[in-house]
């Protein structure tokens, strides 16, 4: 029960620690402006992510192409990753260092906004997925860890979650999510 405790306050420890950085708030705060300024622009918002990051990109793009609170209308969202006979044709064909790039380039349109999951900021398929979008004028949304990465020059928004650990980065990548998904939700169908 000991080992239980100890991870729940780790968990906590890293929230608090979000809660208290004001610079890293008005960032989120930001992100919501932007994504709903895209939305009423009839701008699209894609996410990617791998592993566990591609779970938690998947289920944020569904909380605004479904819903979250409100029974609304869907919003244009989309998890990258979701058409396997794509990403299994491009990563063999091409490498799996280009599956979201590839797919940026064809899709993604100025305005658009990328979001990327990583909790290193080092995958490279999302790198040279924000270089594609960065080249497109799409904006581009770092979810990482403490450090940014290689994400953090590539991106116009950096949620880097204060820690190392890759666990409570995604614990906390996902309630930053969840915070997003509500207040653009209430901002854009207020």
């Amino acid at each position: 029960m000991n080992k239980i405790k100890e991870i729940i306050s780790a968990s906590i420890h890293v929230k608090q620690q979000l809660l208290q950085n004001d610079e890293l708030l008005q960032t989120i705060e930001n992100i919501t402006n932007v994504i709903v300024a895209a939305f009423k622009n009839g701008n699209r918002v894609y996410f990617c992510g791998n592993g566990g990051s591609a779970a938690d990109a998947q289920h944020l793009a569904a909380e605004f192409s479904g819903r979250f609170y409100k029974d609304r209308k869907a919003l244009p969202a989309e998890a990258l990753h979701c058409n396997t006979s794509y990403i299994t044709a491009v990563g063999n064909d091409y490498g799996f260092d280009v599956i979201y790039s590839r797919i940026i380039d064809g899709i993604g349109e100025k305005g658009d906004i990328l979001i990327g999951l990583s909790t290193s900021g080092n995958s490279a398929n999302i790198v040279r997925a924000f270089e594609t979008a960065k080249a497109k004028g799409m904006v581009t949304v770092g979810f990482t860890g403490i450090t940014g990465g290689a994400i953090k020059s590539l991106s116009d928004y950096l949620i880097n979650i204060p820690s190392s650990d890759t666990p409570r980065i995604q614990e906390s990548h996902i309630m930053a999510g969840h915070i997003i998904c509500q207040v653009v939700e209430e901002k854009f169908f207020n």
